[in-house]
């Protein structure tokens, strides 16, 4: 099949269409956000009024407690001298004295109700109040991605030369998008949103429990909900820092990438990851360490899903002229003059690189593995 000449206003489309849906997920995200945060104010006032209903109720508490003791009293001291009163005056006082530790028994009940019901009011108020600061992450975030769409990928399909290389780059772009939504949703919906929908059936569970059995086995269950929710909060953390660990801007690019590496080791079992750092960890400027974080991230996923490596070795040095950085792996490695579908991802390692006005070299043969050396410059 022949290749045409491939406009490249048709790339443009193609990533104006790419910056349109995640602007849509921006917007989405927005609304989520607002709505948490009526959700959350909601809450408050609510919280507010069984705080003062809590008041109310300890003081009714209170003078109930009074009156009983004065209605023990007054039957105690009818049953010393039963003989001085009337039938109708002993009756009485019983009564009181029964009605008014009913009564008491009654109102202690909704007291403990209302003050569960505001602990519970103030634990969903902190994790409204988690959801919103992680939704405007995730808007800051996702503005980031946007003015990199907006500049960087339209500067890089400009300078491709090669109608066929656009084509396939632009179409790979969009797939490899699609494919880390598939990925996201599974892992959500797999995750956090199966985890949450049985704290849902969990929480009426409970309440059952507590009806049918008792105290001690509903703070069993009780236990065993915040395990399940401790997981969902894991699972959710761990979804974030693949989209990008907030650590790099908080430790800087090394303690960031023995993090990751020893995270993806420890889910990857059966690979085993060795990170070299040569001398001192100093912070780069944003632009290098999010740049360097991407290629190494990108390099070891590589060697993992195409080459099937068992051991990948990165090595970091960083002095006052360069940045070097190695990732060397035992996979099968592959032809590097034969073009792949997987060059893709090479394809986007060398923009990077070329962005930092560094170079990249790669050496790999089949079943001899992969050698990736990242050279850039940088003065401090």
């Amino acid at each position: 099949m022949s290749i045409k000449k491939f406009d490249t206003k048709s790339l443009d489309l193609i990533l104006e269409k790419m910056i349109e849906t995640v602007g849509t997920s921006k917007n989405e995200i927005f609304r989520i956000g607002e709505q948490c945060r009526k959700d959350y104010e909601t809450l408050t006032e609510e919280l507010k009024d069984v705080k003062v209903m809590v008041i109310k109720v300890i003081d009714e508490g209170d003078r109930l407690e009074s009156q009983t003791r004065f209605a023990r009293k007054r039957l105690s001291e009818v049953s010393m001298h039963f003989k001085d009163y009337t039938e109708a005056q002993v009756r009485d006082a019983y009564e009181k004295a029964h009605q008014l530790q009913m009564d008491l028994s009654m109102n202690r009940q909704m007291e403990k109700q209302l003050r569960d019901r505001r602990d519970d009011i103030e634990r969903r108020l902190v994790g409204v109040s988690d959801t919103i600061e992680r939704a405007e992450h995730l808007i800051s975030q996702i503005t980031v991605v946007m003015n990199y769409l907006m500049s960087d990928i339209k500067q890089m399909g400009e300078m491709l030369e090669d109608a066929k290389m656009k084509q396939e780059f632009g179409l790979q772009i969009i797939e490899a998008q699609e494919e880390e939504r598939k990925r996201l949703s599974r892992e959500i919906h797999d995750g956090p949103a199966q985890m949450m929908a049985n704290v849902m059936m969990r929480s009426d569970l409970i309440e059952r429990v507590y009806k049918e059995r008792g105290t001690d086995e509903a703070m069993e269950e009780i236990r065993n909900l915040k395990k399940m929710v401790r997981s969902a909060l894991y699972e959710v953390r761990r979804i974030i820092y693949d989209l990008r660990p907030m650590a790099l801007d908080d430790l800087g690019l090394v303690p960031t990438l023995k993090k990751y590496l020893q995270t993806i080791e420890e889910y990857h079992n059966s690979t085993k990851i060795t990170f070299m750092n040569v001398g001192k960890e100093v912070r780069l400027p944003s632009q290098y360490e999010v740049a360097l974080f991407r290629l190494i991230q990108e390099a070891v996923q590589n060697a993992m899903k195409h080459a099937d490596a068992e051991e990948i070795i990165v090595k970091t040095e960083i002095n006052n002229e360069r940045i070097a950085v190695v990732i060397r792996d035992n996979g099968k490695g592959f032809d590097i003059n034969k073009k792949k579908a997987q060059s893709f991802g090479i394809i986007g390692m060398r923009e990077r690189v070329e962005l930092l006005e560094g170079q990249l070299s790669i050496d790999s043969n089949i079943g001899k593995g992969t050698i990736i050396i990242i050279q850039v410059p940088y003065m401090k």
